[in-house]
């Protein structure tokens, strides 16, 4: 395997489903709130399908990627392929009992791992995958943290 375990991060948000779902599905957005991604445009509509580029940024290292949507079922889930890695990353909502939401954020890889080219990059330009990991888990609860925050504040 070429690195790139498994990531899941959870949080509870005091809001109804719906409310999130306004906030999580616009990935345009997700700069605002990730502390490695710093900006992303989509093409077209947010839909399945629709291209995604973002531009990702750690210390001095500047990199592109290029995603496509792969799933997208509103009001519970939205989930992208990244081209240039194969990682998938999602989110998921669900509804807790108090009423209100549980998001999960994952970034998963296929059964080989990640890309030869991607644990290249992460090894010399990121530390190595196994510490890049480390670092995205934190950023997706540092993520998760300011979404909760955006959507909690209304």
């Amino acid at each position: 395997m070429t690195g790139g375990a498994a990531l899941e991060a959870d949080i509870e948000i005091d809001a109804a489903p719906e409310r999130v779902w306004s906030v999580v599905s616009d990935i345009a957005r997700m700069g605002e709130w990730s502390p490695e991604c710093r900006k992303v445009m989509v093409f077209g509509s947010t839909r399945r399908g629709a291209h995604v580029v973002g531009l990702n940024r750690r210390r001095w290292a500047v990199w592109p990627t290029n995603s496509r949507i792969v799933r997208f079922e509103p009001g519970r889930a939205i989930a992208w392929k990244v081209l240039e890695n194969r990682a998938t990353w999602s989110y998921e909502l669900e509804p807790t009992v108090s009423g209100g939401t549980r998001v999960i954020e994952r970034r998963t890889a296929p059964p080989p791992g990640i890309s030869p080219f991607a644990a290249a990059f992460a090894k010399v330009f990121l530390g190595g995958v196994e510490r890049h990991d480390s670092e995205l888990l934190a950023g997706m609860n540092s993520t998760l943290e300011r979404i909760k925050t955006e959507v909690e504040r209304g």
